[in-house]
């Protein structure tokens, strides 16, 4: 089913954490002008089933692909994200962004890529024009059966299809569904800040899909809350991953988006993360600034705005603080699930009330 967005749950500064910046209006990548997310999730248990699409798409529609500037950065590589070979080598991608479980790559990918080729049919039937949607995954093979192949190109579609702005569904929904972090229920989470340079105030972004780390590792803006909740855990090995995606609305180049992109690495190891050997962790950053033409089809001379790299701090703090807070986020809306492996196991979402005690005022 198509996952519709809520914001029913508590988040985590409803807590009382007391994260550190200023959010914007959804404390989400929506945040950043433009940008949209839609899920496809899929929940049956008496299949096994348990997954799903996230969808992110960057810019509002003009009836023709525009690039996305955009870098990106892998802590550690047990994983995978498509596309990104050329968005190093050029600075770009076009199409959406979409994240779901490890088998389900390919079929995403073929649903992205029809997605585009029917939403730019010129485009595509006029030259010699090719797609290359970004994909990305984490392992959810403890509470869906990802070996069934449940993910189907028509998910992805579904999950584009339903992309909106305003506020975003947390926890199990899209490809989060079947996510695990730090051995609680976890999954999609978000969270946004705003940035002043000079006159102009930015919006910096995050969206994780959190399916990574060890009870004992987890840490709450420096309270050891893994070791002090350590009932339900399992696992004796980090076995998951964690994919992160970065949107501003701030004109960066290409390589100062992927030192955006790094920073996400230090959101990530907030959490208490050393970032493992099985763990696939890989992060996307892109600016919706300077929309314009394909380069192919531009001129021999492009000028494009980018602020000075001396200047960036502020992103980099603002990155920091957006990924720490979207993994919380993610977390804080875990409920108790049912595990296939072992089967009959349970998942447990962490207990808010707890959390919630841990910062409050004596």
């Amino acid at each position: 089913m198509t996952e519709a967005k809520s914001t029913a749950k508590p988040r985590a500064r409803d807590l009382g954490i007391p994260f550190a910046g200023t959010p914007g209006p959804w404390n989400a990548i929506t945040d950043v002008p433009g940008v949209r997310v839609g899920f496809c999730t899929l929940t049956d248990p008496a299949r096994k089933m348990r997954t799903g699409v996230t969808a992110i798409l960057p810019r509002d529609e003009t009836g023709m692909p525009q690039p996305v500037w955009a870098g990106h950065y892998a802590l550690n590589g047990n994983g995978e994200m498509t596309g990104t070979h050329w968005i190093d080598d050029a600075g770009y991608f076009i199409g959406p962004v979409c994240i779901t479980n490890t088998h389900g790559i390919g079929a995403v990918h073929h649903g992205a890529t029809r997605w585009m080729l029917d939403r730019y049919a010129a485009y595509f039937a006029e030259g010699y024009a090719w797609a290359m949607p970004v994909v990305a995954e984490t392992y959810d093979g403890v509470l869906n059966d990802i070996n069934a192949l449940h993910v189907t190109p028509d998910h992805a579609i579904a999950a584009l299809e339903a992309a909106a702005t305003g506020p975003v569904a947390e926890g199990s929904t899209g490809g989060g569904n079947g996510m695990i972090a730090y051995e609680f229920k976890a999954g999609t989470g978000t969270a946004s800040r705003r940035v002043r340079m000079g006159e102009e105030t930015y919006t910096i972004g995050a969206l994780v899909q959190a399916n990574h780390g060890r009870r004992p590792w987890f840490t709450v803006l420096g309270r050891p809350v893994g070791r002090l909740m350590p009932e339900g855990a399992f696992r004796e090995t980090d076995t998951g991953s964690i994919i992160v995606v970065i949107a501003t609305d701030a004109p960066l180049s290409a390589l100062s988006l992927r030192q955006i992109a790094k920073r996400a690495a230090l959101g990530v190891g907030r959490g208490g993360t050393p970032g493992g050997n099985s763990s696939g962790d890989i992060f996307l950053a892109f600016s919706v600034a300077n929309p314009g033409p394909m380069p192919g089809e531009a001129g021999m001379l492009v000028g494009r705005q980018a602020l000075n790299p001396e200047h960036l701090d502020p992103f980099y703090l603002g990155a920091v603080e957006a990924v720490e807070e979207a993994v919380v986020n993610a977390i804080v809306a875990g409920e108790d699930v049912e595990m296939v492996r072992p089967a009959g196991g349970i998942c447990r979402g962490i207990d808010r009330a707890a959390l919630a005690a841990l910062f409050r005022e004596e």
